[in-house]
């Protein structure tokens, strides 16, 4: 790279938001919980992150993704179904855990 030039990366969900959680909504759904702690960062994920990306990033079909953005608690919050029910032999996240993980690294336009 010429000298000069710099790498630059966009923001993720996690960097800007205060938390970011996963969990089960019941054997059939997901819900992922991002947290930002402030009208100012709620503003960017909200204008930053589209339900279609999200689904996208989940494998989920973006008309069956619920997405409730929560201004007065400044909360954003996804549900979409589960792709294999809770606790069936083929679930390797019974608890919903680790989708959060996902989400948080996800860069922000």
């Amino acid at each position: 790279m010429p000298s000069g030039w710099r790498c630059w990366r966009l923001p993720e969900v996690g960097a800007i938001a205060t938390k970011v959680r996963s969990k089960n909504a019941g054997p059939f759904w997901l819900t992922i919980d991002i947290f930002c702690g402030g009208a100012d960062a709620f503003a960017q994920i909200r204008d930053g992150l589209s339900t279609e990306r999200v689904a996208s990033l989940f494998g989920a079909d973006a008309r069956t993704l619920r997405r409730f953005d929560i201004p007065a608690l400044n909360v954003i919050k996804f549900s979409l179904p589960r792709p294999r029910v809770q606790g069936s032999i083929d679930d390797p996240d019974m608890h919903g855990a680790s989708w959060a993980a996902l989400l948080a690294e996800v860069e922000i336009n």
